[in-house]
């Protein structure tokens, strides 16, 4: 049984080398996008299994289309496409609900692997950015270290503080309100003693969160 999916890239040249890499696969290309707006039409209209898409375009955030897709297609599974290795475009994807996240720069194996992986609902696979920054961002380990005055769920919301995403990221990814993330960051910022979440970030890089 094939795959279907939709290529959303702003570059004629990727999408035309994606096709070549997939040609001869069980991945049926259906259809292809240069940007989010017609990604999001045709998402709509084809219902792919898998959506590649574009972290960035010339018209906006590939994450913003992410959303999108995600509200509008949520059975069609989203896998993020970029030439970036960037922790936290890698982060907002996870919590703006990517199933995966690969490099253009991958190798076909990897590509292909993805693609199947993601497809099948299953966790992400071995090739993809995504698994390394998905565990960071859930884990909630007993903190032993005394100079770390943290609860489990504050250091959960310093982790994602530190990869960058905004307080509705991390509402979104942790699956509460954006108050009560509000109530965690302010918390935070007194007990490690810093004024602001650029300061936060390098405390915790330091302390070794992230």
């Amino acid at each position: 049984m094939s795959v279907r999916i939709l290529i959303c890239d702003d570059h004629e040249v990727i999408r035309t080398g994606l096709a070549s890499l997939l040609a001869g696969t069980e991945i049926e290309i259906i259809g292809d996008a240069a940007n989010g707006k017609d990604a999001l039409r045709l998402a709509q209209k084809d219902k792919p299994d898998v959506i590649l898409l574009d972290i960035r375009m010339a018209d906006g955030d590939g994450l913003a289309t992410l959303e999108k897709i995600r509200a509008k297609v949520p059975e069609s599974k989203v896998v993020m496409l970029s030439t970036y290795d960037n922790p936290t475009y890698v982060a907002r994807s996870v919590a703006l609900g990517a199933a995966d996240y690969i490099l253009k720069g991958a190798p076909r194996e990897a590509l292909i692997g993805t693609i199947m992986a993601a497809a099948a609902g299953e966790s992400p696979s071995r090739f993809g950015e995504l698994k390394k920054v998905a565990s960071t961002m859930k884990v909630r380990q007993v903190l032993e270290d005394e100079d770390i005055p943290l609860t489990q769920r504050e250091t959960q919301v310093l982790r994602h503080v530190a990869l960058g995403l905004s307080n509705r990221e991390i509402g979104r990814s942790l699956e509460i309100s954006v108050e009560t993330v509000k109530e965690h960051v302010q918390n935070i910022l007194r007990k490690i003693a810093v004024s602001d979440r650029t300061q936060a970030a390098v405390w915790a890089v330091r302390k070794g969160l992230v």
